[in-house]
């Protein structure tokens, strides 16, 4: 099997999984997957502090620079070993496999990935975004304005990412099937090379990338073009062996309420926040930051899981029709037992019922 992603098309019986700048094979790298009732995390959740000593290593980089400015560090009541800034869900994938990632936030599609492959991991907290995060970037001089010219065009994808599901939505709204384009498989790290290459014709981008992608190549004909299809979900999710510890799972307990306080923090403070990110960590200009903050929507917190878990059995569907994942039950991915935490946490106003 190639391992060159500019060339790798993605069949419709392929069931590959992108992970760590390899394609997988499914057959080859799942582990015995073990039943819905052996996979699922045992016992109440624990409601006081984690015992002393315990660690976990937390791949959430948002959090890691909001828990500071935003005071709430002194409320981790536990040792967190290491911060990996790793966003993809491949590489956070990979890291639970290697036991060296705890908790991770992603968007609902790498949880369906791992649930496909073998990896038992949950969701344990959930956010909902009502407004698109991905926008069509082309390559440079291309002629494609609109979705409906992607037909016969070579569109980066990233089966385990949300980025896959936004083009796999995004055709179904234009009435075209995925063999009327080339899917070209690449994990979204390597999306910026693929157009600057002109490897593919047009990738999905997220903020802040797509300001500094336009920024540099727009003079030369790159431009973005905007499909309306919402990413629902971002979550936080962690392996089912994390969750079966008692004192692991007492961090997690504690670590979500800091995490959806902090995203509402930085909505709150969006001149800072635009500073210690935007700025000083991404790399973009402060004019680009805010920009980039006004075309968001605050942070909203489902009480109830039960739409976040029909838009992640829609998502699960969308790929197993295309032939990228088994079939599979997506309620089997939430660990219902911190359901409505993380909205508990902040003003009711950042709440949504479900």
């Amino acid at each position: 099997m190639s391992h060159n992603f500019a060339h790798a098309s993605v069949g419709r019986r392929s069931f590959m999984a992108l992970a760590g700048g390899t394609i997988l094979s499914l057959a080859a790298c799942a582990p015995q997957t073990r039943t819905a009732a052996e996979a699922k995390p045992a016992g109440k959740l624990p409601t006081g502090s984690p015992p002393s000593g315990t660690k976990l290593s937390i791949a959430v980089h948002s959090t890691q620079l909001q828990l500071g400015p935003a005071g709430l560090s002194k409320e981790l009541k536990f040792t967190v070993s290491q911060w990996p800034n790793l966003s993809a869900g491949p590489d956070v994938i990979q890291g639970f496999r290697a036991h060296s990632i705890d908790l991770a936030t992603n968007a609902g599609i790498p949880p369906i990935q791992a649930h496909a492959i073998g990896v038992d991991a949950k969701i344990v907290a959930v956010q909902v975004r009502k407004k698109p995060s991905y926008v069509f970037a082309t390559a440079t001089g291309s002629d494609i304005r609109t979705v409906d010219d992607f037909r016969g065009k070579k569109i980066g994808f990233s089966q385990g990412q949300a980025q896959g599901v936004v083009v796999l939505r995004a055709l179904k709204k234009a009435g075209l099937r995925n063999s009327d384009v080339e899917l070209v498989a690449l994990p979204s790290t390597q999306f910026l090379t693929a157009l600057q290459s002109k490897q593919v014709d047009v990738a999905p981008l997220g903020e802040p990338t797509l300001t500094k992608y336009l920024g540099q190549y727009g003079k030369d004909g790159a431009r973005g073009v905007k499909a309306d299809v919402v990413d629902l979900l971002t979550v936080l999710w962690a392996p089912t062996e994390v969750l079966d510890d008692p004192a692991k799972v007492a961090a997690v307990r504690n670590f979500i309420p800091l995490w959806s306080r902090g995203l509402v923090w930085a909505w709150e403070n969006t001149d800072e926040w635009i500073d210690t990110y935007y700025v000083k960590d991404q790399g973009v200009s402060k004019e680009d930051g805010k920009r980039i903050v006004a075309s968001l929507r605050k942070p909203q917190f489902p009480v109830s899981w039960d739409k976040a878990i029909e838009w992640e059995q829609e998502t699960a569907d969308l790929l197993a029709d295309g032939g990228f994942v088994p079939k599979q039950d997506a309620s089997e991915l939430f660990d219902r037992r911190f359901e409505g935490l993380a909205a508990k946490a902040v003003p009711a106003t950042y709440r949504v019922a479900s």
